[in-house]
């Protein structure tokens, strides 16, 4: 099979796990968006995917996605950052993509504030963002300590102000929220994270009813379904479309 014929399947096979899912749930498969983790894999790839009906991408690292973003910027695809950002490169993250997935420290905010508004002299709009949350409690990874979901009431304490100082921010669009399920055989472990995150999501919209809270960005190639099942809008997939990182 050719390398076209071989993405495009993917995808096909991909949307359709997405539609069943959200059957299961009671949603429509329209709203739930799949960006293609293109970390690591050639322009070239990306844009057979893109020709195969993929409209968002999700890079991890601001360098590579520069690169590629250039290389792709007639196909007018969305970009989302999904992996760590340091505020030493939010300033390039501010002018390249369409959202930034990983949003997790007030300060942080305020430097992409501060670059948004410096780039509104060039026509950018407000930026959308997501609030990283990591509610499994895992070291390795990043975002706004939720330990145990809302059930955490000093953290979630803690959590609220933030939100609340970024929401404040002028030059950014909260949109939602984002997490990271520990890696697992079995996708069922993913569902108490994905489920404690919808459940902050709607204790945050009532508290802070200025934002639309409406994303969660959640589930990737492994845990996709169980995300999609437990309220995911946006889930980031990469292996199951390109394959092994190249």
């Amino acid at each position: 099979m050719e390398p076209s014929q071989g993405i495009a399947h993917n995808i096909a096979a991909i949307r359709e796990r997405i539609a069943a899912a959200a059957a299961r749930a009671g949603r429509s498969p329209d709203e739930i968006t799949l960006i293609a983790v293109t970390k690591t894999h050639s322009a070239r790839r990306v844009d057979l995917a893109l020709a195969a009906g993929v409209t968002d991408c999700g890079e991890n690292r601001v360098q590579e996605a520069d690169e590629k973003i250039e290389l792709l910027r007639e196909a007018r695809a969305r970009w989302h950052l999904i992996g760590h950002l340091q505020r030493n490169k939010a300033k390039r993250a501010a002018a390249l993509f369409d959202m930034i997935h990983s949003l997790d420290s007030v300060k942080l905010a305020e430097a992409l504030n501060r670059h948004v508004e410096e780039n509104s002299l060039l026509g950018q709009r407000r930026l959308p963002v997501l609030l990283q949350v990591n509610v499994s409690g895992e070291a390795t990874k990043e975002g706004f300590d939720l330990i145990g979901g809302v059930t955490n009431q000093t953290a979630l304490v803690s959590l609220v102000e933030a939100a609340r100082q970024i929401v404040a921010l002028p030059q950014l669009d909260v949109q939602g929220l984002m997490t990271v399920a520990p890696y697992s055989d079995d996708p069922e472990d993913a569902r108490p994270v994905f489920r404690a995150l919808r459940e902050l999501r709607d204790e945050l919209a009532r508290q802070i009813p200025q934002a639309a809270w409406q994303h969660l960005s959640m589930g990737m190639t492994g845990d996709f379904e169980v995300a999609i099942e437990e309220g995911a809008t946006l889930v980031r997939v990469g292996r199951a479309i390109f394959g092994e990182r190249g």
